[in-house]
């Protein structure tokens, strides 16, 4: 029998907990599912007997499928019911995790799964901020959210290293079947424990149209910068995919804003508190891409290591993220939330300078503390910012204005990938005065070059997170001053 929860009480108790765990499976595994495959892509390429450009479809479908469809999902769990969609997710999340370890029927199959997989998993995406924000009291919010930060930026970070680690024991259809057990938890967890939708506007009808619009927009876009990232941004064929992006985008906005019934109230962005605390999670979650994918590089290709050994090292990050997270959600609930996140935007900034350090022959334990601080860092912005994000959006907008927050993330993610990928071969092609598409073992003082490069790019979009933050907070004391005087 399903209980309605109070959020009149700041006591966490059994059913709260089991609330968050079934939220943080189903966020982490969603969010990892973006980028575990990446390490697979050579083994699955072998296996079915495709190109590797081929086999790294698994990863393009699933994340235009997820972003595309988060705000449809976002605006059903506003209308319908928010743990309705969300439990229906992870239903169809994981039919499609069993579906893709299936290896026998092929690529198509695969694709046709990561479909199912990534429709489910953007029903969950879209729908946890809204729950967390709806059945817990303001003053237990960042806590709560700082176990789905939590998981979020496990799964973000983590997948080079669980992947490396399934692959080293099994094989690659274990990367999706291992989904399985754990959402089958997720769900039972569910089913018992979560409580009924109180919000729902069963009056008003989804935006078909918008929804249509808003998907062409998300996958021309996401095509235009994966093929930049092997061609280039001058190239004729890019550079028509990100204006046909930004038209079907400014087509969006327009039936949106004429529609009765429109699938995001564009109103919301005007509220500053929201506009840039999205922002700032967009440039940190770009800035965490960095080390994703440049250090898998640097320790794999110029120190060397196997998978298994760069994954152990690259699970710094996550594990100090996971230990940090619940400890920033306790801050932001006892101090200034906008401080606490200023301090987590100033040590994200440091760690990027950290990884300029790193040469050819660095201590692994200057490595593992720079992933340390960055994961730390990471951490304790993560969850004052999201309870910020939320805090000032009317309860019949939570979940469209959710599903914005996991876009903002999902969109931070790729973008990150595709700069530091571009940036890097870039850097390196200047360097060696031609095209460079991979690592060049004889030269591995341009790959150095070229990463640090990278890396003080990071720094300053952290630098551009840590002044929007700063900017917003001053305002808001100088408001707050003018206020009591008058």
């Amino acid at each position: 029998m399903q209980k309605t929860k109070s959020s009149s009480s700041d006591h966490l108790d059994k059913d709260h907990i089991l609330i968050m765990i079934a939220l943080g499976i189903f966020t982490f595994m969603s969010v990892l599912d973006g980028s575990i495959v990446n390490i697979a892509l050579p083994s699955i390429s072998k296996d079915l007997a495709i190109p590797l450009n081929q086999a790294t479809w698994t990863v393009i479908v699933y994340l235009i499928v997820i972003s595309g469809l988060l705000l449809l999902f976002g605006r059903m769990g506003d209308v319908f019911g928010k743990i309705k969609i969300f439990k229906i997710g992870t239903i169809i999340f994981t039919i499609g995790s069993f579906l893709a370890g299936i290896s026998r029927f092929g690529l198509y199959f695969l694709l046709a799964a990561r479909v199912v997989q990534a429709v489910g998993a953007s029903m969950t995406m879209s729908t946890s901020f809204g729950i967390t924000t709806s059945n817990f009291p303001a003053s237990m919010r960042a806590r709560a959210m700082s176990v789905i930060g939590m998981f979020v930026s496990l799964g973000a970070i983590a997948g080079p290293a669980i992947g490396g680690a399934i692959l080293s024991i099994f094989n690659w259809t274990f990367i999706f079947w291992v989904n399985v057990p754990i959402g089958l938890i997720a769900i039972v967890i569910g089913i018992k424990y979560f409580p009924q939708d109180t919000i729902a506007q069963p009056n008003e009808k989804i935006d078909y149209s918008g929804s249509t619009l808003f998907f062409s927009f998300v996958a021309v876009f996401f095509l235009a910068i994966n093929a930049a990232e092997v061609v280039g941004f001058q190239d004729i064929w890019v550079i028509i995919g990100l204006v046909v992006a930004l038209l079907l985008l400014a087509a969006f906005i327009k039936v949106e804003n004429l529609i009765k019934f429109p699938m995001i109230k564009l109103e919301i962005f005007k509220n500053q508190l929201y506009s840039i605390s999205l922002t700032t999670a967009f440039l940190v979650f770009a800035v965490n891409s960095y080390t994703n994918i440049l250090m898998p590089f640097y320790l794999q290709d110029l120190r060397g290591l196997t998978p298994g050994q760069s994954g152990l090292i690259l699970m710094a990050f996550p594990i100090a993220n996971f230990i940090f997270s619940p400890i920033s959600g306790w801050a932001g609930d006892k101090f200034d939330k906008e401080l606490i996140t200023l301090i987590g935007l100033a040590g994200l900034m440091l760690s990027q300078v950290g990884y300029l350090l790193i040469n050819g022959g660095s201590p692994y334990l200057l490595i593992i503390l720079t992933l340390i601080a960055n994961g730390t860092s990471a951490a304790i912005f993560q969850s004052p910012n999201n309870a910020l994000t939320m805090s000032t959006v009317p309860k019949p907008l939570l979940g469209i204005a959710g599903s914005v927050t996991a876009l903002a993330r999902n969109i931070g993610f790729i973008v990150g990938n595709t700069f530091a990928t571009t940036m890097l071969f870039l850097g390196m092609s200047h360097l060696d005065g031609r095209r460079v598409l991979n690592y060049l073992p004889a030269h591995p003082d341009y790959f150095l070059q070229a990463m640090h490069w990278s890396f003080i790019f990071a720094a300053v979009l952290a630098l551009v997170a840590f002044v929007l933050t700063l900017y917003r907070m001053l305002k808001r004391q100088v408001l707050q001053k003018y206020i009591a005087k008058n």
